[in-house]
């Protein structure tokens, strides 16, 4: 090898030695920015939670209460078309998805949905819906309680869609009220596209931990996977897939930035 070349493999080495030990050096700053049990380290803000896990604390937007779909558009920005009765809204065919007018970042979700009870179809043409942070990143909705309908894993219910089956299947019987718990943290581009830290996702399906920090690998539409830039807030879209499938006691809390060590 030549001595030129020599002298730049040295070089780049030491640039990647002297950021690693920056980094570091950085990290270790913040994990001591503050004394073991300093009294000067400011509280954490008060938050009243609800009176059941299911119940909005207080610092929750409540998305759907029940009574209208004033939060909610459809893509062209009119109002959303869905039916809403008896303190759920109904997908109805062929009105589109619905988006939230607010948009979001990290956030942690608590949303409610049950199949149709009469569960007509098989494999993705049975109870099919989804939930999509940021309008892309898909869990998927579907009737696939215990072995009645069989479809490919990662896309039944709980699945991080085209990425990730769920941990385990705790899908109630059709027409029963499920409840998902979701965790979701952004993921972060810089000025040129490139994606500098991607999204995660963390789900509890009916109170059982069925995708665990899992890294989201893109766009889960379609079969290929990467990555867009987008704002660092988008609308929450619930889809239509044609399936009369239900929500109820929708919230959301947005969430800061990840703690840094």
């Amino acid at each position: 090898m030549k001595t030129k070349t020599w002298f730049f493999v040295i070089a780049v080495t030491l640039c990647a030695v002297l950021l690693g030990l920056t980094i570091h050096s950085y990290a270790q700053k913040r994990a001591s920015e503050w004394k073991v049990h300093d009294r000067n380290r400011p509280a954490p803000k008060v938050v009243t939670p609800g009176e059941t896990p299911s119940d909005p604390p207080s610092d929750a937007i409540i998305l759907f209460g029940g009574k209208d779909l004033s939060l909610w558009k459809q893509g062209n920005g009119q109002p959303a078309r869905w039916k809403v009765e008896n303190g759920y809204m109904e997908v109805v065919k062929k009105t589109g998805s619905i988006f939230t007018r607010q948009p979001f970042g990290d956030c942690q979700l608590h949303i409610e949905w049950a199949s149709p009870l009469v569960g007509d179809g098989s494999d993705q043409g049975r109870g099919n819906s989804g939930i999509k942070f940021m309008g892309q990143y898909e869990v998927q909705v579907l009737d696939t309680y215990q072995d009645t309908n069989v479809t490919y894993a990662d896309g039944q219910a709980g699945a991080v869609y085209g990425q990730y089956p769920p941990l385990v299947n705790v899908c109630k019987a059709p027409g029963q009220w499920q409840t998902y718990d979701i965790v979701f943290r952004r993921p972060i581009f810089d000025n040129a596209g490139k994606v500098t830290r991607p999204a995660y996702i963390t789900v509890f399906h009916n109170g059982v931990l069925i995708q665990d920090h899992e890294e989201i690998l893109g766009n889960t539409s379609g079969k290929s996977r990467g990555y867009k830039k987008h704002g660092d807030k988008e609308p929450l879209l619930l889809q239509d897939h044609s399936h009369p499938v239900r929500y109820r006691n929708i919230w959301i809390r947005e969430l800061p930035e990840p703690r840094v060590p």
